[in-house]
């Protein structure tokens, strides 16, 4: 079985009920739900959720809807807890062994048609044990503020040309791939051996704030 996860809690700080906000015309989630359909390789597709119009949107859609507890559904509650509680609670429906999980978050859906296969096609190749998806970060040089200033991922005495530098890459958060011991031994959604399905530079947008809303909404129409 290769379950497909969609975690989607009704609250949020930066934008309120930020999963059924209009973009484009449709709610957020069923952007993501929608690409989740269009895939060849997923089993069946699973929303965690706390709010019954997210429910709604998601079982109209075709998903199967796991009721978040909302003792793992604050703001300060991880997607690790919600993956977790969801793998319990299909592993009980199902009674079947789940060979790896495909975890996409709403709120990074700038995926383009084929991207959740073709995600899926490198963690079968690579025999690894997790995947994430990421975007080249072009010329983005990155401080830490502690005591005193400090470079992150570049030498301040020492800039190199972008010709010469080491290629780096932003996780984007837009799809995660796992076998379950991974998850429930580690409570982590990364470990083992992991690899990377790396996706456009504009694909490394998320949905945090309400600028972030126009901006990939912008994207959206532009390239899909």
């Amino acid at each position: 079985m290769k379950p497909c996860i969609i975690p989607a809690r009704g609250g949020s700080k930066g934008i309120p009920r930020k999963n059924l906000k209009e973009i484009n015309g449709r709610p957020l989630i069923e952007w993501t739900l929608a690409q989740a359909i269009n895939s060849s390789k997923l089993d069946n597709i699973f929303v965690s959720t706390n709010d019954s119009e997210i429910a709604r949107v998601s079982s109209k859609m075709g998903a199967e809807v796991i009721n978040r507890p909302d003792s793992i559904s604050g703001s300060d509650d991880t997607s690790e807890s919600a993956l977790l509680h969801s793998l319990k609670e299909i592993k009980d429906i199902y009674q079947r062994d789940i060979e790896f999980v495909i975890f996409l978050q709403a709120t990074s859906p700038l995926r383009l048609s084929g991207d959740i296969d073709k995600a899926i096609n490198l963690f079968e190749t690579s025999g690894a044990d997790s995947l994430f998806s990421s975007s080249v970060m072009e010329d983005l040089t990155v401080w830490n503020k502690g005591s005193d200033w400090e470079s992150v991922n570049f030498d301040y005495k020492n800039r190199q040309t972008r010709q010469n530098s080491n290629t780096q890459y932003i996780e984007n958060g837009s799809i995660y791939i796992f076998k379950p011991e991974i998850l429930f031994n580690n409570k982590n959604r990364l470990g083992g051996k992991i690899e990377s399905y790396i996706m456009k530079q504009w694909q490394v947008h998320e949905i945090d704030s309400f600028d972030d809303l126009e901006l990939v909404e912008h994207y959206m129409k532009k390239y899909l």
